[in-house]
């Protein structure tokens, strides 16, 4: 049986990145309040977003099947979200210099039925140790205000990493594709024959 399918996302990202699948689906922003909840981890409040936005569309539309994501980088137990001003995005990315930050991607898919499934994609990022001046000029010609973390792997992004640690390689764009071909397996979305 055919399900019609939602990404819960204005995210371009996570658009380009579901169309490598080559699934028929629509983008639909969720309306829902990304703020943490006081004493919640990097990880819990992503997975809560996660499922809060793929419900939040389900809703709207029962009896569809619809992909949530969210990410939060940890950074020692620090939450990094989007930076949303150069300035801020510059002093996230001189908090992480030379440190390792945990960028956690969950992902929530609910099927035609509104049982989700939720899971957790870790990418542990090394980032080099670099200058304010470098980090700034970096800022000004990418602009990752829209990325958590500011660092954009897809990018140049890249030149601010010494290593990237990942079960997924799409995770830390933001859409862990692999798992995502999982989930949507089992809530009856076929993407290829054959994979459960």
């Amino acid at each position: 049986m055919t399900h019609t399918l939602y990404l819960a996302s204005s995210s371009r990202y996570r658009r380009e990145l579901l169309d490598r699948l080559g699934c028929e689906y629509a983008a639909e922003s969720p309306d829902i309040d990304e703020s943490s909840r006081p004493g919640e981890t990097p990880k819990d409040t992503a997975l809560r977003l996660a499922e809060a936005k793929a419900r939040a569309i389900w809703e709207k539309h029962p009896g569809s099947v619809v992909i949530g994501s969210d990410q939060v980088a940890d950074l020692k137990g620090e939450k990094l979200g989007k930076p949303h001003t150069v300035e801020n995005a510059v002093a996230q990315l001189m908090r992480m210099q030379g440190n390792e930050v945990v960028f956690y991607t969950a992902l929530a898919v609910v099927d035609a039925e509104g049982k989700a499934e939720s899971l957790l994609s870790a990418t542990h990022v090394k980032l080099r140790a670099l200058s304010e001046d470098t980090i700034r000029a970096y800022v000004e010609r990418e602009m990752p205000l829209d990325c958590a973390g500011a660092a954009k792997i897809e990018k140049l992004g890249i030149a601010l990493m010494e290593s990237v640690s990942s079960d997924d390689p799409t995770s830390l764009i933001g859409l862990p594709l692999m798992k995502l071909t999982t989930l949507l397996a089992r809530a009856g979305v076929e993407v290829l024959p054959g994979i459960r």
